[in-house]
Formats: structure tokens, sequence, C-alpha cells
């Protein structure tokens, strides 16, 4: 079992980890959209989308992984009124890439997020 951390990514707001690789796969904490140079949540859901997919590919990075070796995702949104723009945005991150995804709603998330994204990844 092998501790990933990258300073490209928030830190850790609790006690786990950014990711844990075990047995051939990577899973990655979900991640909010705080951004890692202010520790701050981006304004708005479309940048937040954007910011915790840069903060996935900071995370897969430090693991020496892309986004093409994700595998699942599991999606929180507190609205699902923006499950269109999240679909949106997330295909411009993919491409032909289709993970497998699961999306659920959910009451309220850490720091007042919109959404927050989890990934597995396989090396």
């Amino acid at each position: 079992m092998n501790i990933i951390q990258t300073d490209l990514a928030p830190a850790a707001i609790g006690p786990y980890s950014q990711a844990i690789e075990s047995n051939g796969f990577v899973f990655c904490s979900g991640q909010i959209g705080l951004n890692p140079e202010t520790g701050e949540l981006v304004k708005g859901f479309d940048e937040q989308v954007h910011q915790i997919m840069r903060n996935i590919q900071a995370v897969l990075e430090a693991a020496e992984l892309t986004l093409d070796r994700v595998v699942k995702t599991t999606v929180f949104l507190t609205d699902m009124n923006d499950f269109p723009v999240f679909n949106d945005i997330y295909e411009q991150f993919f491409h032909e890439h289709r993970p497998a995804r699961s999306t659920v709603a959910v009451k309220a998330l850490p720091k007042g997020a919109k959404i927050e994204i989890e990934v597995i990844a396989v090396k």
C-alpha cells in the first residue's frame, strides 16, 4: 500500500489521504472545488467542476497516471438540476474514455460545495 500526496491538489481537510495505491489500483478520495493554493472553495458550479477535475488530475499525476486510467467515478451533487451542466464539463475531460460512473444527490457537502467527485484508477 502506498499513500499518494501532492501539493498540486488541496490537502486533506480531515484524517484521510488524497489517494491510496493498493493492488494495482489508485483510490482517490473525493475532491471538492478547493483551490490548492488558497484552500478556498471556488465560486460557481461550473468552476467547481473544472477545479475538481484539475485536482483529480494532479492526484493521478502524483501516482504517475492520467484520466484515461480511471475505471470508476462517483459523483455527489447537491442539486440534480446541475446534472446536465456537470455532464457537459465532465465529457470535456474524459472525451472518448467512459469510466463507469454513479451519480447521487446529497443534502450537503463539506464547505458548502455543490459537487464532489471521487475516482478509482488502475495502474
